[in-house]
Parts: structure tokens; C-alpha cells; sequence
């Protein structure tokens, strides 16, 4: 049962009772209970059907902005497949100058295969080691 349901049959009760043309202090204390059972209960009602439209909003804007996520962030769910653990390196291949994500695994070997054209290439980080006289 719903609260508007028990003050529903609350009033039922008090119209069997006919506290309605009874004229005892008693009686207009609990009619005048009754009425303000039955506000509460419809601004209760209200309460609850707001909140229910607005779960339903923020479920909408929480969609929209996942796919704004996804455009401003370019999350693709080929990076999600990626260990967060490892490193990862973006190079451009020499000869055709597409960019390649390559592990640590790859750097540490030193030579990397260019899946776009298959011409294999050295990666010399010698050169990019900084030491402390720089």
C-alpha cells in the first residue's frame, strides 16, 4: 500500500467514525490530521515521480557524456585492449611515415617491422640518453 492508500483509508475510517459532523475538539484535531496525512502524501508521490524523472535525465546525460569522452579523449576500444602496466611508444616509420605503437618489448629488441609497408628499421636510443652534465 501506498501512502496515499493508508490516508485513504484513514479518512475511510474517520468518515465511518462521521468525525465529519462530529462537534468534539477531538474530532477536528483528527480531521484536520487527516488533511494535512493526505498533503504529505501527494507531496511524497511528487518527491518520488521527480525522482524517478530525474534518475532517467542523468542516465541520458551520463550516455552523452561517455560520447563526448570518446571523441575528446579518443578512447577507442583498441586502447582499451592495452595493459595499463606496459609502456607503450608512438614512432614514425622511416619510409612511409606512418606512426607505429610499439611496446617496451620491441624497443628493448632494436629493430622494428613497419606493418604498413614491412620495411624493418633499428631504434637507436643511444642518443637520447640524458645524463646528469646536460
Amino acid at each position: 500500500m501506498t501512502i496515499s492508500e493508508k490516508v485513504a483509508y484513514l479518512k475511510g475510517l474517520a468518515e465511518g467514525l462521521d468525525l465529519e459532523n462530529e462537534k468534539s475538539k477531538e474530532a477536528k484535531l483528527i480531521k484536520v490530521m487527516i488533511d494535512i496525512l493526505e498533503e504529505i502524501g501527494l507531496s511524497i508521490e511528487d518527491l518520488e515521480e521527480n525522482d524517478l524523472d530525474l534518475g532517467e535525465e542523468i542516465d541520458v546525460l551520463s550516455d552523452d557524456l561517455a560520447d563526448v569522452e570518446d571523441v575528446v579523449f579518443g578512447i577507442d576500444e583498441e586502447d582499451e585492449d592495452f595493459d595499463e602496466d606496459e609502456d607503450f611508444f608512438e614512432v614514425e616509420c622511416p619510409t612511409c611515415e606512418e606512426p607505429l605503437i610499439i611496446d617496451d618489448e620491441a624497443l628493448a629488441e632494436g629493430v622494428v617491422q613497419c606493418p604498413n609497408c614491412g620495411d624493418k628499421f633499428s631504434m637507436d636510443l643511444s642518443d637520447d640518453v640524458c645524463t646528469e652534465d646536460e
